[in-house]
């Protein structure tokens, strides 16, 4: 079953007008009507994840893992894509399911024609205790993604923990040597302090702000080869503040991405951060310094904030 054959109301919710600050209202108010809304957009969304929760236990088959657009066959080496393979990874007790429609748009033109993309999914344990043991996983997975594909690089896009993860393998395990771009959707980069009663998983203390882990991606990373895209929202839930999903690291290249108006289970499948996403991974890793941007939900004006250095 995929997400557009549930008998719940997603694809609508998604196409929600987008928030609006009250008027004269600081950064962060919003009217109460659309803070409904969106909070319906994520119960929408949480319902339909459960749904298809279970089809995302098992980790992927190498033939359906390698998911290539455009390809005759899977081929025990794969045709080499145009553009480099796409490592999709989730965040905290989740599973490849949450990917449902991000991996379709990504394995799809503006058009809606195929493409010859690679996209592939990376399940890993809820049991898993460790940042730094999963970003030795996520290096390992990998490399047998570009054996298989015969790629040089990769693109990686982790939701959330995963995007902890895959900032931990290209920073300090030297997984910048292959991985070109990575887009982190709602991840917490300088720790989020949301639901201290989780702390009971040791993961989620490796997410606080000031832990062992968040204070060594802190450091210095000279000569950092990969460009980073970070997307977070305003509604985010889950990332308090929700300025904690800013990447901000003075040796990193990275394009900070603020959209309004969804929290955070909504960010890996609303229509305008998978538009994101599939246009950070279709251009070359060029540019220097950080930029921001902000953008509106369908359905509302879109504010594009200026480029700053």
């Amino acid at each position: 079953m995929s997400a557009l054959s549930l008998p719940f109301p997603l694809p609508s919710l998604l196409r929600l007008p987008s928030l609006v600050r009250l008027p004269g209202a600081p950064p962060g108010a919003h009217a109460p009507g659309a803070l409904l809304r969106a909070a319906a957009l994520e119960l929408s969304v949480l319902v339909a994840h459960l749904a298809l929760y279970p089809t995302g236990w098992a980790d992927e088959r190498p033939a359906d893992g390698a998911e290539t657009a455009g390809a005759p066959s899977p081929a025990s080496r794969l045709p080499l894509a145009p553009l480099p393979p796409v490592v999709l990874l989730h965040g905290f007790a989740d599973n490849r399911s949450v990917f449902v429609l991000l991996r379709r748009a990504l394995l799809r033109d503006a058009d809606g024609t195929a493409r010859r993309r690679t996209v592939v999914s990376l399940n890993y344990s809820p049991l898993t205790c460790d940042i730094r043991a999963a970003a030795e996983l996520l290096g390992r997975h990998v490399e047998e993604v570009r054996r298989r594909t015969g790629a040089d690089r990769v693109d990686v896009v982790g939701h959330s923990l995963g995007g902890l993860i895959a900032r931990y393998h290209v920073q300090r395990l030297g997984g910048d040597a292959v991985v070109r771009t990575l887009v982190t959707l709602g991840t917490p980069h300088s720790g989020t302090r949301v639901a201290r009663p989780a702390d009971v998983h040791p993961i989620v203390r490796q997410m606080r702000p000031g832990s062992p882990v968040i204070e060594e991606l802190g450091r210095p990373a000279p000569g950092c080869r990969t460009r980073f895209v970070a997307v977070r929202s305003d509604l985010d839930q889950i990332m308090v503040p929700t300025s904690t999903a800013r990447l901000d690291h003075p040796d990193l290249r990275v394009e900070n991405v603020l959209v309004t108006g969804i929290g955070h289970l909504a960010l890996p499948v609303h229509p305008t951060v998978t538009s994101l996403v599939r246009e950070a991974l279709s251009g070359p890793a060029a540019g220097q310094g950080s930029n921001t941007r902000a953008y509106e939900a369908p359905g509302a004006p879109e504010t594009t904030a200026g480029t700053v250095a």
